[in-house]
């Protein structure tokens, strides 16, 4: 049996459930950030990571993989797969304490296609005009959207600034840490790839025990404690997804998110996004949609290719 069942709309309704969870895990996140105990950006990667173990185990174990699932032949792999997707989760928890959640949320369009960059530059992919272009279009999209952030001139401004070279820094390390995975998935299990990014990323959140962490409470601590399970069911979702349809079928889903955080925005955190946001962000996910458009196109034209070279037998 081959490692993609062909049941797309089973793979687009487990692809949006995905976005979802972890739509609504960012808002729980912004929120345990600037509630009465403001939870740092590190101990949320904390608790994120380490509540997200469970719901991986018990995934394990209900398809009867947990004596394969976990084992490794790359943990150095792991490791620096580990640092650069902590980063990417630290800074990301970081710009949504400082920028609306829409904003954010567009902002973090960019690392798909910082990944394009990143794949030409250490993989040695063949990175075309077609795919160049759009990438130009969509980091222009980035820029309209950075543009009210980086022309301020106030404190919010400053704050607002900070948010934006943040919420970049972090798109940029979930564009690396998509190259590390790229290299894993050629030799790891999918399972173990999510399982010790959660182990090593709950270690290295560890080391900024020291500046301040607080005791959660309450409503803050349980909404921490779901960011973990919320993050460990979403990456189960995502990954079941590409389990039953091509990965160019279900990725324009990931768009979704930008609907999904307006609504949250508006409706839970009084934020509506401006027509500059909306503007720079139709602009990413018009480039983001054309390259997965281009590429799946290629891939249908490849198949094609290779089925008429294929000898008869």
């Amino acid at each position: 049996m081959s490692q993609i069942d062909s049941e797309p709309v089973r793979g687009i309704v487990l692809k949006c459930f995905s976005v979802t969870v972890f739509t609504v895990m960012a808002a729980l996140i912004k929120a345990t950030s600037t509630g009465e105990v403001p939870i740092p950006p590190g101990q949320q990667v904390f608790f994120r990571s380490i509540f997200a173990i469970p719901v991986i185990f018990t995934w394990l174990i209900m398809r009867s993989e947990l004596s394969v699932g976990l084992k490794t032949f790359r943990p150095i792999g792991h490791f620096y797969r580990g640092i650069v997707g902590t980063a990417a989760m630290g800074f990301n928890f970081w710009a949504l304490s400082l920028l609306t959640f829409p904003e954010a949320t567009a902002i973090g369009y960019a690392a798909p296609l910082l990944v394009v960059i990143f794949a030409g530059m250490f993989l040695g992919e063949n990175v075309r005009a077609f795919r160049l272009g759009m990438v130009g279009l969509g980091l222009a999209g980035v820029l309209i959207v950075l543009s009210p952030q980086l022309t301020g001139s106030g404190p919010s401004d400053a704050v607002r600034t900070l948010g934006a070279v943040v919420a970049l820094m972090g798109a940029s390390c979930a564009a690396l840490a998509q190259i590390f995975v790229r290299k894993l998935v050629q030799e790891e299990r999918t399972s173990a790839i999510v399982f010790w990014f959660s182990v090593t990323s709950t270690l290295l959140s560890l080391l900024t025990l020291p500046f301040g962490w607080v005791l959660p409470y309450g409503s803050t601590l349980v909404m921490v404690v779901m960011t973990g399970v919320l993050g460990g069911i979403g990456q189960i979702l995502l990954t079941s997804s590409y389990r039953y349809a091509d990965a160019s079928v279900v990725a324009p889903f990931d768009y979704a998110s930008m609907i999904l955080a307006i609504l949250i925005g508006w409706t839970v955190f009084g934020e509506m996004p401006t027509v500059t946001v909306l503007i720079g962000a139709s602009i990413v996910i018009l480039a983001g949609i054309m390259i997965i458009w281009r590429e799946h196109k290629l891939g249908l034209e490849r198949t094609r290719q290779r089925r008429a070279g294929t000898p008869s037998g």
